[in-house]
């Protein structure tokens, strides 16, 4: 297994780099099921940022790339069913990524409830809004 750092993928799939780009793609051409790529939540996490931050895309162009990604069969992602989860939450709600992740992480190991101060996590992603 090969674990894939977030500059990897991003060039892969932005394809903005002459040089970054091909090294990227090239890499993951090689990846098979007998020795996949890793890829941890902290740089899915990482690439939403970049690609909506940096790159301005928006969350429904955003999710339909890193649920291609997530197609792979020659990736692993860390909690991959709670990853897919996320991104059907952040592709048609409010909610940041990093909240729609929250939720569908805890609730995949078993919480009940997930509980937050952020009323759009609490209203987009069915966490508990912990009021006072």
């Amino acid at each position: 297994m090969i674990g894939l750092d977030t500059n990897i993928l991003l060039r892969f799939i932005l394809r903005d780099d002459a040089v970054q780009s091909p090294r990227a793609s090239a890499l993951l051409q090689k990846l098979s099921t007998e020795e996949p790529g890793w890829v941890t939540l902290v740089t899915i996490v990482e690439m939403v940022w970049v690609l909506s931050r940096s790159k301005g895309l928006h969350r429904t162009q955003i999710a339909e790339e890193m649920e291609r990604l997530l197609d792979l069969d020659h990736l692993m992602v860390e909690r991959g069913e709670a990853v897919r989860t996320a991104f059907a939450c952040y592709r048609t709600t409010h909610a940041d990524f990093a909240d729609c992740l929250i939720a569908a992480s805890a609730r995949a190991v078993g919480c009940t409830r997930v509980v937050t101060f952020d009323r759009v996590a609490a209203r987009d992603t069915g966490m508990e809004l912990l009021a006072g």
